[in-house]
């Protein structure tokens, strides 16, 4: 799915009507630090199976 300038200029005046201008700088920071904490999240479980899986191998 490519979103376009067009694309993401609609969904930035939709979400300024819906939301209004004082609540967006809210809303971006929410959705950053669900981003950083998802990612976070995904990088422990990596990181973990990478272990498991190092520690497999060292038993054989």
């Amino acid at each position: 799915m490519n979103l376009g300038p067009g694309h993401l200029l609609l969904i930035g005046i939709a979400l300024l009507i819906f939301f209004g201008p004082s609540r967006l700088p809210e809303l971006g920071k929410s959705l950053g630090k669900g981003i950083q904490e998802f990612k976070k999240a995904s990088k422990e479980l990596t990181d973990s199976a990478s272990g498991e899986i190092a520690s497999d191998k060292d038993k054989k």
